[in-house]
């Protein structure tokens, strides 16, 4: 079985927010489009319950899932979630994404071990200065945790680099250098608004566009990824770089194929929007079975729709 929304657009992939604390301090951090709740330090789903509603959304074809925060290693429990929906029958991909501070002493290839296939760490500079002023982190902590995740093998390794205006732009080269010569692909993200607020928006918000046009010049060859938003893989002859540009660019929200599950419980057919949301949690522990369950995806399913066209 598979969905499909009103706008044709399949329903393959889901992002499951475990947690909203996070180690970090980051300014940009969308939380996933998450309201940030009064107490951060509960978290809202069990390991059981994380591991249920991850198998009712595989029984309906969304077999591609990522663990997802807040920080998803502040949770002691994490290995137990890996490894309860690596067991999924159906279960195509699992990822996480972090910002890399706890996968050392061995977390990372515990993670791999219990089922862990891919990861995405955050690294918005290689500047220790800048990233302390933008994290609140230690840049050697990250790097330690980009390199444990390298020899874990993780397939591949992702750096989000979320582009900022008079911060990081400057950045950019060193992160493409680095990527090439550790193997991992950089992925260079446009700063959406969600959670950011409207004056950081309007100080550090700047389109890719100039990135874009040295990257088509370098490029070998440009991949485009039809169920990922459509956007662009730029294969450089020693580095590969993946361009997210979400802002006026209704590719974007024309080609989404994501659900997400929030902290709490709920799912959420569109990052920009929290008015549309469906509880899952309280039937689940109200007592609703997998057909009760998986109707409540076919509802929050048929409540997706390009932001562009719901505005």
């Amino acid at each position: 079985m598979s969905l499909t929304d009103n706008c044709g657009r399949p329903l393959l992939n889901l992002r499951i927010s475990i947690t909203q604390r996070c180690n970090n301090r980051c300014a940009y951090c969308h939380r996933e489009g998450e309201v940030q709740r009064a107490n951060r330090s509960a978290e809202l789903m069990s390991v059981e319950e994380i591991v249920r509603i991850a198998k009712i959304a595989v029984g309906l074809g969304i077999a591609r899932l990522k663990l997802t925060g807040g920080e998803p290693l502040m949770r002691k429990d994490l290995p137990e979630i890996v490894a309860g929906i690596a067991a999924i029958a159906g279960l195509r991909d699992l990822s996480l994404t972090t910002n890399g501070l706890l996968l050392g002493g061995g977390m990372a290839k515990k993670l791999r071990d219990c089922g862990l296939r891919r990861v995405n760490i955050s690294l918005p500079s290689l500047n220790p200065e800048t990233y302390h002023k933008l994290t609140g982190g230690k840049l050697e902590v990250a790097l330690d945790g980009v390199k444990v995740a390298i020899e874990a093998d993780f397939c591949p390794v992702k750096l989000n680099m979320v582009v900022l205006k008079d911060v990081n732009v400057g950045d950019v080269p060193d992160l493409i250098e680095y990527a090439g010569r550790t193997g991992v692909v950089l992925q260079l993200i446009e700063l959406d608004p969600v959670n950011v607020g409207d004056k950081y928006y309007a100080e550090h918000h700047r389109s890719l566009d100039e990135q874009e046009n040295m990257l088509r010049e370098k490029a070998v060859t440009i991949e485009k990824r039809p169920f990922m938003h459509n956007r662009l893989i730029y294969h450089l002859p020693n580095a590969t770089i993946e361009v997210v540009k979400p802002i006026e660019n209704s590719d974007f929200c024309m080609h989404c194929t994501r659900m997400r599950i929030t902290s709490d419980g709920k799912l959420k057919p569109c990052l920009m929007r929290n008015d549309n949301l469906t509880d899952i949690l309280t039937p689940i522990r109200k007592g609703a079975n997998d057909e009760q369950l998986k109707e409540l995806f076919v509802k929050a399913n048929l409540l997706r729709e390009p932001y562009n066209e719901s505005k």
